[in-house]
C-alpha cells in the first residue's frame, strides 16, 4: 500500500516527579534530606532514512508517545530520563504544522534529524529546598508536563525527471526499459495507480531519478482523475518529460496544450520548468504518415526539425533539439529542450533520450552548486 499523506498526533514525555528523602544512617543523627531529581521526559525527534519509502507503516489517527522520566530517588539518586522517541520518515517527507499548515521540517538527505519535541523537565527532589531556617522540607517538585502537536507528513518524492501524459501514454513502459523501475504495464488506463521512481544509469558512474505519476487528464488540477493525488510528487522536480501520444484518439495539440495548462494551474513553478517532449509510440503510426506527423507537431510548437546534432537521434525521423546547454544555460528555456519521437517496444531513440536528458539534468546540478 503506497500512503503519502498521514496525520499524527505526538506527545513528548512527562518529566519525573521530584523525591522526598532523609538520610537514614547508623551514628548519623537528624540526617538532612537527600531526595533525588525527578528523570527527564523523553524527546520527539524525526529521522531521515533511505530505507523506507512510504509513509503506509503510519495508521490513521496514530498516537506516538515517548516515554515519561521515573521519579527521582533517595541518596540524591536522580530517576531515569525517559527514552526519546524517534519517528522515521522517507526522503521527501514534509512535516507540517496542522493548525498553521507551515512547514516545520523537510526531510531530504538520509540520515538527517530534526528534534521536534523536548520532553519535560524532571522535578526538583527535596534536598534542594533545604536552608538554615527549613532543615527538613518535606516537598519536592513535580515533573513538567510534556507538550502535544498534531502535524500533517506528506511526502513528496525526490527525482530529477518527472514523466508527465495522459494515461496509458507509454510512461511506465518507458520507466521500466531505461531504469531499474518494475511498474505494472497494461493496455488500458489509469494501469499506474501509484508513483514510481526508477534509477537511470548513464555509464558506470553517472545516474539520474525518474518519476512516474498517474496519467493526468483535463481538469486534474480540479481533482479529476488520479493525477491531482500524486501531483505534488513532481514539484521538487525541476525538468519535465511531457509525453504525447501519437497514436492516441486525442489530438497531438489537445494533448500538450491540456497537460502544460493543467501543470501550470497545479503549480506556478512547475508550469515555468525545464522540459522536453517525448513523442511516444511511433511504433504503431503508419511509416507514411510518421514523418508529416512530426513535422506538424514540430510546427505547432514553433521549431524547425535538426538537420545534424551531437545527439545520435534517428536521421530518418524529424527530431529538434537545442545545443548542449552549458553552466549558464546557454538555451532558450521558453522552448523544449528537445522533440523527439521513440518507441520504448522497440528502443527507438531510447539511448539518445537517456543522454539528451542527462545533460540537462548534469547542467541543473551544475547550476543548482555554483
Amino acid at each position: 500500500m503506497f500512503t503519502d499523506s498521514v496525520e499524527l498526533t505526538v506527545s513528548s514525555g512527562k518529566g519525573g516527579q521530584g523525591c522526598v528523602a532523609f538520610r537514614r544512617e547508623k551514628f548519623v543523627l537528624n540526617g538532612g534530606p537527600n531526595g533525588g531529581d525527578g528523570g527527564k521526559g523523553g524527546d520527539i525527534l524525526f529521522k531521515c532514512d533511505n530505507n523506507t519509502h512510504t509513509l503506509s507503516h503510519f495508521q490513521k489517527k496514530m498516537h506516538i508517545k515517548a516515554d515519561n522520566g521515573a521519579s527521582g530517588e533517595g541518596s540524591n539518586m536522580t530517576g531515569k530520563s525517559g527514552a526519546k522517541k524517534v519517528i522515521i520518515v522517507p526522503p521527501g517527507t514534509q512535516i507540517i504544522d496542522i493548525e498553521t499548515d507551515k512547514i516545520i521540517f523537510d526531510m531530504l538527505e538520509n540520515g538527517q534529524e530534526e528534534l521536534f519535541i523536548e520532553g519535560g523537565k524532571g522535578g526538583l527532589g527535596n534536598t534542594h529546598f533545604k536552608s538554615s531556617t527549613n532543615q527538613r522540607p518535606t516537598y519536592a517538585q513535580p515533573g513538567e508536563k510534556g507538550d502535544i502537536r498534531t502535524v500533517k507528513l506528506e511526502l513528496k518524492l525526490i527525482a530529477d525527471v518527472g514523466l508527465v501524459g495522459f494515461p496509458n501514454v507509454g510512461k511506465s513502459t518507458l520507466i521500466s526499459t531505461v531504469s531499474n523501475a518494475k511498474p505494472e504495464i497494461a493496455n488500458y488506463e489509469f494501469t499506474t495507480l501509484t508513483p514510481k521512481l526508477g534509477q537511470v544509469n548513464i555509464g558506470d558512474f553517472e545516474s539520474f531519478v525518474m518519476a512516474d505519476i498517474p496519467g493526468i487528464i483535463g481538469g486534474a488540477h480540479e481533482g479529476k482523475g488520479l493525477g491531482i493525488q500524486f501531483l505534488r510528487h513532481i514539484e521538487r522536480t525541476k525538468i519535465l518529460l511531457y509525453m504525447i501520444d501519437l497514436n492516441s484518439y486525442r489530438d497531438l495539440k489537445e494533448q500538450i496544450e491540456t497537460l502544460k495548462s493543467e501543470i501550470s494551474a497545479f503549480s506556478e513553478t512547475l508550469g515555468n520548468s525545464k522540459y522536453a517532449i517525448a513523442l511516444t509510440r511511433l511504433d504503431v503510426v503508419e511509416p507514411s504518415e510518421l514523418n508529416e506527423l512530426v513535422e506538424s507537431f514540430l510546427e505547432l510548437i514553433g521549431v524547425k526539425a535538426n538537420e545534424n546534432s551531437d545527439i545520435e537521434f534517428d536521421e530518418s525521423i524529424p527530431y529538434f533539439i537545442q545545443n548542449t546547454p552549458d553552466d549558464t544555460l546557454g538555451y532558450d528555456k521558453n522552448l523544449p529542450y528537445f522533440i523527439v519521437p521513440i518507441s520504448s517496444a522497440i528502443h527507438k531513440n531510447i539511448e539518445p533520450l537517456k543522454n539528451s536528458l542527462f545533460n540537462l539534468v548534469r547542467t541543473q546540478r551544475t547550476v543548482k552548486n555554483i
